[in-house]
Parts: C-alpha cells; sequence; structure tokens
C-alpha cells in the first residue's frame, strides 16, 4: 500500500502528483495488465531479445 505524508503547508496538486508517480515507479498497473493474459515463457524471451537488439540498434546509431 502506498503511502504519501503530506507535509504541512503542502499543497494537495503536489502531493497528489507525487502518489501517481509512485505509483507508477511501482508497476502495479503494469504488473496488473500483465497478468490478464498468459504469455508463454519462449514469447516473451523473444521479445525481450527484439526490445535489447532494438536498444543496440540505437544506441550504434549516436
Amino acid at each position: 500500500m502506498l503511502k504519501i505524508i503530506v507535509k504541512e503547508g503542502e499543497n494537495i496538486d503536489r502531493a497528489l502528483k507525487r502518489y501517481k508517480r509512485k505509483f507508477r515507479n511501482v508497476k502495479i498497473l503494469q504488473e496488473l495488465r500483465e497478468r490478464k493474459q498468459f504469455t508463454k515463457p519462449s514469447v516473451a524471451r523473444r521479445a525481450q531479445i527484439q526490445k535489447a537488439a532494438y536498444r543496440e540498434k540505437l544506441l550504434k546509431q549516436e
């Protein structure tokens, strides 16, 4: 459970922004979306390899 302590005199919008950032960094929503459907380990591995190859290609272009 995420807890955001609102400091004295802090704007509620700023505290809400901190909460949203923390929520995004914990990746709860991403995990929920992944669990909706099963992906075979071979498919997940293939996607990971393709992603790494794409990043490597971008680094080489620089």
